[in-house]
């Protein structure tokens, strides 16, 4: 939770411009971003294993 809350604290005025981005976004965009996301917390834990 301290990396998901640290953009809030550090920039709260860009991080609400990025929800309205996001809110913006069609369904389909919005999934292809978060898996892509999953996606790279996936090798990020992989790769940091080892």
């Amino acid at each position: 939770m301290i990396i998901e809350g640290l953009p809030y604290f550090a920039f709260p005025a860009k991080m609400k411009l990025w929800v309205a981005k996001i809110l913006d976004m069609s369904d389909g965009a919005l999934q292809r971003f978060g898996f892509t996301l999953m996606i790279i917390g996936l090798l990020s834990v992989y790769f940091g294993k080892k």
